[in-house]
């Protein structure tokens, strides 16, 4: 079997960390940085200069996954920020920002 007869999804440099994020090649960027990124109009080029831990070929063969994998990205995507909100949430409840500016401004000025 040659190159060119691998399926692109064993070729594509993503992994799984232990928290359940995918990850492009050795780098802690996520594959939802990268598709939100290309999917805002940025090159790959552009996305390197973002994140120049990435190298070239890896967010190509990460837009090539995306692009034959789309619907299953974007539901991860959906997923991700569905868990984000939750947290967000859970964080509001436990720690609620309302009055927090006032509280701080309010601290600061009692430092003076």
């Amino acid at each position: 079997m040659g190159l060119l007869d691998t399926p692109v999804e064993q070729r594509a440099p993503i992994r799984e960390d232990a928290g359940g994020v995918f990850r492009v090649g050795a780098t802690r960027v996520r594959l939802d940085t990268v598709v939100t990124a290309y999917n805002n109009g940025c090159s790959p080029e552009v996305i390197l200069r973002k994140y120049p831990s990435l190298q070239l070929a890896e967010i190509h063969a990460v837009i090539a996954y995306y692009l034959g994998h789309r619907q299953e990205v974007d539901e991860y995507i959906e997923e991700r920020e569905r868990i984000a909100e939750e947290v967000r949430q859970r964080c509001e409840e436990r720690y609620p920002s309302a009055g927090l500016r006032e509280k701080l401004l309010a601290r600061r000025a009692s430092q003076r």
